[in-house]
């Protein structure tokens, strides 16, 4: 069988391909990075990350970038599909993610961090510069990680339980403010439809995921597969009985967590607790 011929010679990776669009259509006009900026209205340096791939942005400047190039829907489809290329994350993680992209309801039990659905860009660094990223390659993988937040918005979003151990939210960023936001956020996530939040509090005790952070995901044909996690690898779980025993403890322990209202207090109270950041007005 003949080799595919390839007819652009661009990149078949989604998120490549995005970047290499958006250069492509900024240079076919013979704009540099600041005159692009000045008409679109962003900052010249946002435009040279979404070119080096760095972050895909978000969909309100491929809307715009649409309207300015004449390719109406055009940039925002190759956006959607860029923000969910699996491509961007390390391969041991790279089939979790197409899954969950398909997947019709999700229920995550967070042990130590708070689930990547609901990170902010803060805590996310803060977390994946404890994992050893850097530079160039931190900055893309936040942005690969807090684009899964997209997953959750919409009309379509699919159902998603999280359970919260209490230890998670009385583990804060080194950044008061950047830890403010992310209580905020999480209480604003909480409140959405489809979304149920609660809190396992220390005094539930020792129970059977103690040590395991994990996600379930019901797949379109009914089945449903388990992801689990710790601070060095994680495994993906399709077998029948193995799936069953991890949703047996969980289920054990939503039980006896805080309901949903009594949680989204909890997180207030724990808000409440974070000390404001000393102003810096004039008396």
């Amino acid at each position: 069988m003949p080799a595919r011929k390839v007819v652009t010679g661009r990149s078949q990776e989604p998120r490549r391909r995005y970047a290499e669009e958006l250069h492509r259509l900024r240079t076919a006009r013979g704009l540099s990075l600041r005159a692009l900026a000045d008409v679109a209205g962003w900052d010249p340096s946002l435009f040279k990350k979404l070119e080096s791939g760095e972050t895909p942005g978000g969909p309100e400047v491929a809307e715009a970038l649409d309207e300015f190039y004449g390719t109406p829907g055009l940039l925002l489809a190759m956006w959607e599909m860029a923000v969910g290329d699996p491509t961007q994350f390390k391969e041991q993680y790279r089939r979790y993610m197409v899954l969950e992209s398909e997947a019709v309801s999700l229920w995550h039990f967070g042990v130590s961090i708070l689930p990547g659905l609901f990170q902010t860009d803060a805590y996310a660094r803060e977390v994946l510069a404890l994992g050893g990223y850097k530079g160039k390659e931190l900055d893309q993988q936040v942005a690969a990680r807090t684009g899964r937040r997209m997953l959750l918005e919409g009309e379509d979003a699919p159902p998603f339980r999280a359970l919260i151990a209490e230890a998670v939210l009385r583990t804060p960023l080194h950044d008061t403010g950047a830890w403010r936001q992310q209580l905020d956020h999480l209480l604003e996530a909480s409140e959405r439809p489809g979304i149920a939040l609660q809190v396992l509090p220390d005094s539930a005790g020792l129970h059977g995921l103690v040590s395991t952070a994990v996600m379930f995901l019901r797949l379109t044909n009914g089945t449903t597969v388990a992801f689990t996690e710790n601070a060095y690898r994680g495994e993906l779980i399709q077998e029948n009985a193995a799936v069953e025993q991890l949703q047996r403890a969980y289920d054990a322990m939503r039980d006896q967590a805080l309901n949903p209202a009594q949680s989204r207090k909890f997180i207030l109270r724990m808000l409440e607790e974070v000390p404001c950041e000393p102003s810096t007005r004039a008396e």
